[in-house]
């Protein structure tokens, strides 16, 4: 057996001892900034090394200094999507390596994007106008939904100049709200373009409501600005809110030159499942959305990165991105019988995303991944139960999907004692929170939502189960009488 062969066995046989041990490793690294610079040279050898011992190298020096995403603890941000389908369609993906960039360059890498695509579109219930097989609209996988927003972006500013040749760039604005993702923010500032983040209440579960879009659209008539694209949200990073749509659209009948793009980054797989499409008000973005994205590698048990992009006229992407020198051009892209995906996106190369999505749907079925998506939002469940039914705690918004942002807020312990003020409450919990990231055995995130300092959960992890949210809930309720003792004192001493 050559070397090739012994080290690509190990290595499988690593990658299986690895999953095999997780539930064992810390959930956060423990290692200090700086760590992995004591343990290398600074420059790369002048000769080839043992291929074993970089290997073993890898595990002595690289694996203490991760975060195990796929932790069944590991509750922060939103999941990273994983399986042995995803590890597997990668490897052969990368064996095999080219860029994709047109038919030509490997015709199966252009035809399985293509159909997977109208895979994952039928799946989630999304139009017919979104196939690929459709000739008009059609989907292709991009690195994240940060470049999805951003090629939406340029596509929607493309059509607009086409449309408005007289109007400045200076007078062009992208709107966001206070919840957007900073996808929104950075798009701004990459292409040099305003951004108006419109604000959303409380009361509204932090979803955008079609009066703030109208006056939003009056006040910048009046001030000679334009707006063109609007990225509404389907899950919120902070709380999972998701924009009042159909509200939406009633606004935007009047206003046919402002895109909506929408932004369904985690949440979005969740319409695979009927029973939730009318939470994510699926058939309003059938009707009336540019473009909407989801990320499979989030919530979807596939490995980073495979962002899914949808849009209803492929050709404001290709008008707005077709760039094809000479020695670009093919007899079958001339000929308009393939795609050529480098014009649906912004870069030239691109990976083979498109195997790791076909291994995962073919492996779970539709009704397995289905499965794994309610198994998730049903532990989230279990979660928020746990929050509601403990004096200490309360929700901050309403449970959304396999995601729950809450607080500590005790109650006051005399009769007619006032509650506590907003100030001392945000005190306890950032106090709550950092007694929560101390730990190794857990993780969790926190948040901000319009003044209040709130901790986010979210399920993902295929490997967690009902044992380690109840490991969670007390881990959890640990933390939290500790930190309100520790609260209570600060506050007696500050008072003497």
């Amino acid at each position: 057996m050559d070397i090739e062969q012994k080290a690509g066995y190990q290595a499988i046989d690593r990658i299986c001892d690895y999953y095999y041990s997780l539930e064992k490793l810390p959930v956060i690294s423990e290692v200090e900034p700086g760590y992995l610079k004591q343990h290398l040279p600074l420059t790369a050898p002048e000769h080839g090394e043992d291929f074993q011992i970089i290997a073993d190298d890898y595990q002595k020096l690289i694996v203490p200094g991760l975060t195990h995403w796929q932790h069944p603890s590991f509750f922060a941000y939103f999941p990273t999507g994983c399986s042995f389908e995803g590890i597997l369609a990668d490897l052969y993906a990368t064996a095999t390596s080219n860029p994709g960039f047109n038919w030509t360059s490997s015709p199966a890498c252009t035809e399985l994007e293509a159909l997977v695509m109208d895979w994952a579109c039928r799946l989630l219930g999304l139009s017919s106008e979104f196939l690929n097989s459709s000739e008009v609209g059609g989907g292709a996988i991009q690195n994240t939904a940060s470049d999805s927003a951003l090629i939406a972006v340029v596509a929607a500013r493309s059509l607009y100049q086409r449309n408005n040749p007289d109007v400045p760039l200076t007078s062009l604005v992208i709107y966001t709200t206070s919840q957007t993702h900073s996808l929104g923010a950075k798009a701004g500032l990459v292409l040099g373009l305003s951004v108006r983040t419109l604000e959303v209440k409380a009361e509204d579960n932090f979803s955008l409501r079609g009066e703030t879009l109208r006056l939003a659209l009056e006040e910048d008539d009046k001030r000679g600005l334009k707006p063109f694209i609007l990225i509404a949200t389907v899950g919120t990073t902070s709380s999972g809110a998701i924009d009042n749509l159909p509200e939406i659209q009633q606004i935007v009948q009047q206003h046919p030159s402002l895109w909506v793009h929408v932004d369904a980054a985690w949440a979005g797989v969740a319409l695979a499942c009927p029973e939730f499409r009318d939470k994510c008000h699926l058939q309003t973005i059938n009707e009336f959305v540019n473009s909407f994205c989801t990320n499979f590698h989030k919530w979807g048990l596939v490995n980073f990165d495979a962002s899914t992009l949808w849009v209803r006229d492929r050709k404001h992407l290709t008008d707005a991105l077709d760039v094809t020198p000479p020695f670009l051009r093919t007899k079958q892209g001339d000929a308009g019988i393939v795609i050529d995906y480098r014009n649906w996106h912004l870069a030239l190369g691109r990976r083979f995303r498109s195997l790791k999505l076909w291994f995962v749907l073919r492996s779970f079925g539709a009704e397995g991944f289905r499965a794994y998506i309610r198994k998730t939002i049903s532990l989230n469940q279990m979660f928020a139960e746990f929050v509601t039914a403990t004096d200490d705690f309360s929700l901050v918004t309403p449970p959304s999907f396999a995601l729950s942002v809450f607080r500590l807020d005790p109650k006051p312990k005399a009769p007619g004692q006032p509650p506590h003020s907003l100030e001392s409450l945000n005190e306890l919990n950032k106090l709550f929170f950092a007694r929560l990231t101390a730990r190794h055995d857990i993780l969790l995130t926190q948040t901000v939502l319009n003044g209040v300092t709130c901790v986010r959960l979210a399920v993902g992890s295929t490997r967690t189960e009902v044992a380690h949210i109840k490991q969670a809930c007390e881990l959890i309720r640990e933390e939290a009488a500790l930190a309100i003792q520790e609260w209570e004192s600060t506050r007696l001493h500050g008072r003497s």
